[in-house]
């Protein structure tokens, strides 16, 4: 019977377990939850959504609230900037204090997302990009956007040619445009995140995304990089719940494979305990995806997710990662033209629910995560390892799921 530790992936020097946990963000992708997958051979990632926030929250800075009281009493939101200098720390902090406690064969990557457009999306993306290169980070996965523009940004970087490049795209398409972007910068990615309709949280589909399949496009994928002779590891993501889901798409080429959901629900994810309590209370009717991020992109989440209908004025002051140039987002045009005291519909403040946890983004099968533990006798769930859940897809077959022998293992 084949398992997902009959496979390795040879990512230059390293030989990993083809095991990846996803990067999310807001520090739910913990360092902690990195630097277990790294210790047990596989790859972490942590992500630099707010990251000036999450430097806050964990090493007691107070970026947020600087910022905060620069534009306290300013009116024109064009002018919410970041400060770079603050910036460039809070992701260097967090950076070289989870390469500096990692232990262990596997990797510790960075999740970046070019949509937080933070009134100078190439400035900052470059700011954060340089520091998470000089803070020693292993690889760099690219995210929500096409990044087009992301390699040149460091591409004097003495690190540029020894750090592990990634893209993540739900298409064959997207992955042309980021490779003719990378042939200008002659620095081809060394792997791709191929995310299907089901992963979690922001999608990379539309309003059809029922009609697509990721085998299919991993399929696709896999076939236009051995027409063209690429060395490029693939790496599906989205609805992988079990090892045996794991080794279908290695048997298909496969380097790797990449995994969230079941994640949610360790003791050393970031999500509050109330949060991951709800997650194992959904059933498959509360998992839905909808339209209320300001982003542009498609959102799963639990329809129990206190972000949805809220009427929150926009924190832009605190946080503002998506406002653009002209000091908007989609949510804040929706909140200026609704009457106070109602709630937007249709819309929410990001920033303002991600920053709290509060809007619930889930994969697909979240409403399969009680089928993954024990009940604790009060109601809910006990909490898991991250160790026990890695472990578990490393080892099992025939899509069978172990239970924790010891309640909380």
């Amino acid at each position: 019977m084949d398992c997902l530790d009959n496979y390795r992936w040879k990512l230059a020097s390293h030989e990993l377990v083809p095991l990846v946990i996803g990067g999310m963000g807001v520090d739910i992708s913990t360092m902690e939850l990195a630097l277990e997958a790294a210790r047990l051979g596989g790859v972490g990632h942590i992500s630099d959504a707010m990251a000036c926030l999450v430097s806050d929250r964990r090493f007691g800075t107070r970026y947020s609230l600087s910022k905060f009281k620069r534009f306290r009493h300013e009116g024109d939101r064009s002018s919410y900037r970041f400060d770079p200098g603050e910036l460039r720390e809070s992701q260097l902090r967090h950076v070289c204090e989870a390469m500096s406690r990692k232990v262990g064969p596997g990797l510790i990557f960075l999740n970046v997302m070019e949509k937080l457009t933070m009134l100078d999306a190439a400035e900052t993306l470059k700011i954060r990009l340089t520091a998470a290169l000089d803070g020693g980070i292993d690889g760099l996965t690219l995210s929500a956007g096409l990044h087009h523009k992301s390699l040149r940004q460091i591409e004097e970087h003495p690190r540029f040619r020894e750090v592990k490049l990634g893209i993540v795209v739900s298409s064959l398409r997207a992955l042309e445009i980021f490779l003719r972007a990378a042939q200008r910068s002659h620095r081809l990615p060394d792997y791709v995140v191929v995310e299907g309709p089901l992963a979690g949280g922001h999608l990379g589909f539309g309003e059809d995304w029922a009609q697509y399949r990721l085998e299919s496009i991993v399929d696709e994928i896999l076939a236009y990089l051995r027409e063209h002779e690429l060395p490029i590891a693939v790496i599906p993501a989205g609805g992988i719940f079990t090892g045996t889901d794991a080794t279908g798409y290695l048997q298909a080429g496969a380097a790797a494979v990449q995994v969230a959901t079941r994640f949610t629900v360790t003791r050393e994810c970031g999500l509050p305990a109330a949060v991951k309590q709800a997650y194992f209370r959904a059933s498959e009717e509360d998992v839905v995806v909808n339209s209320y991020s300001p982003t542009g992109y498609l959102m799963r989440m639990l329809t129990s997710s206190p972000c949805l209908d809220s009427g929150v004025e926009p924190k832009c002051r605190l946080h503002g990662y998506l406002l653009d140039r002209g000091g908007e987002c989609a949510y804040v045009r929706a909140w200026e033209s609704t009457p106070r005291g109602q709630s937007v519909s249709g819309k929410m403040c990001l920033c303002h629910h991600f920053s709290r946890h509060q809007c619930y983004t889930c994969g697909h099968y979240t409403y399969r995560l009680k089928d993954t533990s024990r009940p604790d006798g009060q109601g809910g769930y006990h909490l898991l390892s991250a160790e026990h859940v890695f472990r578990d897809y490393q080892h099992s077959r025939e899509h069978k799921i172990h239970l924790p022998i010891d309640p909380g293992q």
